[in-house]
């Protein structure tokens, strides 16, 4: 585990480690933030963290990544899919699928332990389907994965595995992948996350810029600026930035804004009694008719169907709470 008072120290003595996100690989995988060294591990690794840390950022890896929230709530970004999570938020991203979770109800002095991942290979798996037909069964599962999945009802099995796997190595790690890969495999209570097999960008300066432009939005999403004030601030043209921004991120500037914005609103919904009216303007929304018709395309509901689910569906704002 790392902890929350170590993690503050590394990130103020060594300002490098607050660089903007890279392609993730082994050379940058320092057993200080939590990994497993690499020369101890084979094609399966096991890492935990806690919050705030460097390894918190829009990002994207060749491994497969089983990732489980175990603390905080906030902002998940998986691909193209934006939405909230909670402790038990299970998703399995697929190689080259950027990710990144954000909490928002985080504590002062932050939380000991938030995230459980394993990481895995896909040629190990491929190989082994060709020579033992067994292991074919987990074929769709990762087929699924370059999309993103969201597990329901999985976690405290998850986290049982996770605790097994960390604790063995050799043929027994194995068989103990193997068993939490043949639960996942056989989970029917799931959904998809990105409409798009997103990869991620492999460019340093442009992790870069999408990072910053990225969390920007997120951390202000009523005062976006508008594409063609990015392209200016990039030097570049609007439709150079345009087609830049989908290919890292999988939606238009514009897109990506509403998103962040309609999740914001939703947040809003589950956690406050505001009136639909009022939170339409607090994430930016310039009139009710627009933030109503966006939320529809997004959610497939409108906001007030979304507050009366939130309860069941989230544990989030009461059914009864201020609709209009």
């Amino acid at each position: 585990m790392v902890a929350t008072h170590h993690l503050h120290s590394q990130q103020g003595s060594q300002p490098n480690r607050r660089r903007a996100p890279e392609l993730e690989a082994d050379y940058n995988r320092n057993p200080l933030l939590g990994y497993e060294p690499t020369d101890e591990v084979g094609f399966i690794r096991c890492l935990d963290h806690g919050y705030p840390t460097p390894l918190a950022r829009w990002h994207c890896h060749d491994e497969y990544e089983l990732h489980l929230i175990t603390a905080t709530s906030g902002k998940a970004f998986v691909g193209d899919w934006i939405g909230p999570f909670e402790p038990g938020h299970l998703v399995l991203c697929g190689p080259r699928l950027p990710h990144n979770w954000i909490s928002l109800d985080l504590p002062d002095e932050g939380v000991l332990r938030r995230d459980l991942v394993i990481q895995f290979r896909h040629e190990p798996l491929e190989q082994a389907c060709h020579a033992i037909p067994e292991f074919s069964e987990v074929l769709p599962l990762l087929e699924r994965a370059r999309h993103g999945i969201e597990f329901f009802g999985m976690a405290e099995t998850a986290a049982s595995h996770w605790h097994v796997v960390k604790s063995s190595r050799g043929l027994k790690r194995v068989a103990a992948f193997c068993d939490l890969a043949s639960d996942l495999a056989r989970c029917t209570d799931y959904r998809l996350l990105s409409n798009v097999q997103m990869r991620g960008v492999e460019n340093d300066a442009e992790l870069d810029q999408i990072n910053t432009i990225v969390n920007r939005i997120t951390e202000n999403p009523s005062h976006s600026q508008t594409a063609a004030e990015v392209a200016a601030e990039l030097a570049m043209s609007e439709s150079r930035f345009s087609r830049f921004f989908r290919r890292a991120t999988g939606n238009t500037y514009t897109d990506f804004v509403n998103r962040v914005r309609i999740n914001r609103a939703c947040q809003l919904l589950m956690s406050s009694d505001r009136y639909v009216t009022n939170i339409c303007y607090d994430v930016g929304f310039n009139n009710v008719a627009n933030f109503n018709r966006r939320f529809l395309e997004l959610k497939g509901m409108t906001p007030s169907e979304f507050r009366k689910q939130a309860e069941s569906r989230f544990g989030g704002a009461p059914a009864h709470a201020a609709a209009a």
